[in-house]
């Protein structure tokens, strides 16, 4: 009985694997060839169900992600079959029975989820829900999790990804490769959901853990885009992806948390952290300063440094002032008062993040816990702790955080 357990769970884990790596691929490569997002996303949800029956029984087949967009593109087949009202739909559904070729040249974007992401990224949809829309179909995130990245209730996430839905249905928007010209005015939200992406991937917001194939899934489309303009923040962006990834192997260590300062820096990926270097001084020869080519020098610094008392504060702070100027927001000013601590104490810090309005936001917790216990104030410490560990659902940090109050 236990084998047979193990071996269910095993096999669980692995479709769970699978079906993280192939849902963005699958997903748009059927929107690409069906033109209706609701239909693709079904059709995969249906084939995910059939995996889930029958690969327990008939064993995960050799090529699990080709299986997977078969079925999908055979669901979706026979619902515009069982819809059709007319000739024509099951001509379509002949077609496309088929239709295994690759998408027609006709634009610089030929990576179906990079074309994706710019579809999504229409001029006609704003800013947050071309976001929240790209990483619900390309990254397969729940709706919950796109929630807890914008910091919204999800119910109010829901409504944004629905309607998103609704407008390029109502408003005919094309399903198309963005042209050169068209390229500058997604760059935005393109960059965005790539950094989104990359961070759900670095430290998810629920569960145990990581998920590296989200975090590589960025990196991967990133350096693509890199290659299909000289924007600079989209070097900066890649910089600081890699700049971070290359700390991955030292952020967990016995299921828990290991913050930046305690991590053991001969386990970061040196390679990573030259190319990161690399890109940021490309970036500082543009002389165009951009958000993320500012949080990539900031993270050029601490990687630079052979330990965590060798940092350069005073160049972050001046970082993070520039930080503060190009992009103010109250989480610059929360992670500018992290670094303020280090210079002029943790007394000048707290004053600063008690101004701040992040009380639903869980690192702003953790600053106040970490400020108050180097104040020697322990029962705020450990209520401050208490709220951070309300508001986090991910296992890794709750149990960082639990072993950090219970030190107090």
């Amino acid at each position: 009985m236990a084998d047979s357990q193990a071996q269910a769970a095993e096999l669980d884990a692995a479709i769970t694997e699978i079906v993280r790596a192939e849902h963005g691929r699958i997903v748009a490569t059927l929107i690409r060839r069906l033109g209706d997002i609701d239909l693709a996303e079904d059709a995969v949800a249906e084939a995910l169900v059939t995996a889930l029956e029958r690969w327990p029984v008939d064993g995960i087949p050799p090529n699990p992600g080709a299986w997977l967009t078969t079925t999908a593109g055979n669901k979706a087949i026979d619902r515009i079959r069982r819809e059709a009202k007319r000739d024509a739909k099951y001509a379509e559904a002949a077609m496309l029975k088929d239709d295994d070729t690759p998408p027609p040249d006709d634009g610089p974007v030929q990576d179906d989820r990079l074309r994706l992401i710019f579809t999504c990224c229409h001029p006609a949809l704003a800013m947050e829900n071309r976001v929240a829309l790209t990483l619900r179909l390309l990254g397969g995130l729940t709706v919950a999790e796109i929630a807890k990245a914008f910091l919204v209730p999800e119910t109010t996430m829901a409504q944004r990804i629905t309607r998103s839905k609704q407008k390029i249905r109502n408003a005919n928007i094309p399903y198309r490769v963005p042209r050169a010209e068209d390229l500058p005015a997604r760059l935005g939200g393109v960059l965005a959901v790539l950094y989104l992406v990359f961070n759900e991937g670095y430290l998810a917001s629920e569960g145990e853990g990581i998920r590296a194939d989200l975090s590589a899934e960025a990196i991967r489309l990133t350096r693509q885009l890199s290659g299909l303009t000289d924007e600079p923040e989209v070097l900066g962006l890649l910089a600081l992806m890699l700049l971070t990834e290359a700390r991955r192997p030292a952020r967990i260590a016995d299921d828990s948390l290991v913050t930046l300062d305690q991590q053991d820096r001969a386990l970061w990926d040196a390679a990573l952290i030259d190319e990161g270097h690399d890109l940021v001084r490309r970036c500082l020869a543009t002389n165009r300063a951009g958000p993320y080519q500012i949080q990539a020098a900031i993270n050029a610094v601490h990687t630079d440094a052979l330990d965590a008392s060798m940092t350069d504060w005073s160049q972050v702070v001046q970082l993070y002032d520039q930080l503060v100027a190009v992009q103010p927001s109250p989480i610059v000013e929360l992670n500018r008062a992290v670094a303020v601590a280090e210079l002029d104490g943790p007394e000048v810090a707290l004053h600063v993040v008690d101004q701040l309005d992040l009380a639903t936001y869980h690192p702003w917790h953790v600053a106040r816990a970490e400020l108050l216990r180097r104040l020697q104030r322990y029962d705020e410490s450990r209520a401050a702790y208490d709220q951070a560990l309300a508001l986090t659902a991910n296992e890794a940090e709750r149990a960082h955080l639990s072993r950090r109050r219970a030190s107090l």
